[in-house]
């Protein structure tokens, strides 16, 4: 199984606004993901595209350095989130000597791509059909 990660800080998006692009592909094949984010019309869907485009070559460096098959078809996004990033804080004037602040904010986006696995694990457990309070 191979797994990639690729991170972009203190990009100029905000959480939110990149939030709803990040929300477009999670779970989706790394090329279908391709695929929505060059189409979708939010601002934030560039550097994204750019993030999942990285997170393909990081993954194609990594199964190269193993010496392992890579078949790009495979990957999927496991992984995709946006933390927010440091605020960078502006005061606009306004009337009567008052200022305004103005917040300019930040995000750090992560996408981890990885291949499914072969081997599906294996309950071991019981199953009797019976819940923790012993009551069926």
């Amino acid at each position: 199984m191979v797994e990639s990660i690729a991170r972009v800080k203190h990009i100029r998006v905000t959480p939110t606004k990149a939030r709803r692009v990040v929300n477009l592909i999670r779970g989706k094949q790394a090329a279908e993901a391709l695929a929505i984010l060059k189409f979708a019309p939010q601002g934030a869907s560039e550097p994204v595209y750019k993030l999942v485009a990285s997170a393909m070559a990081n993954a194609r460096v990594k199964a190269d350095a193993e010496n392992s098959f890579l078949d790009e078809q495979d990957l999927f996004v496991s992984e995709a989130f946006v933390d927010e990033g440091t605020t960078l804080k502006r005061f606009q004037p306004r009337a009567q000597g008052r200022a305004f602040q103005i917040l300019k904010r930040t995000s750090h986006i992560t996408i981890k791509l990885s291949t499914p696995d072969e081997t599906a694990p294996v309950s071991t457990g019981s199953t009797t059909g019976r819940t923790k309070a012993g009551k069926k």
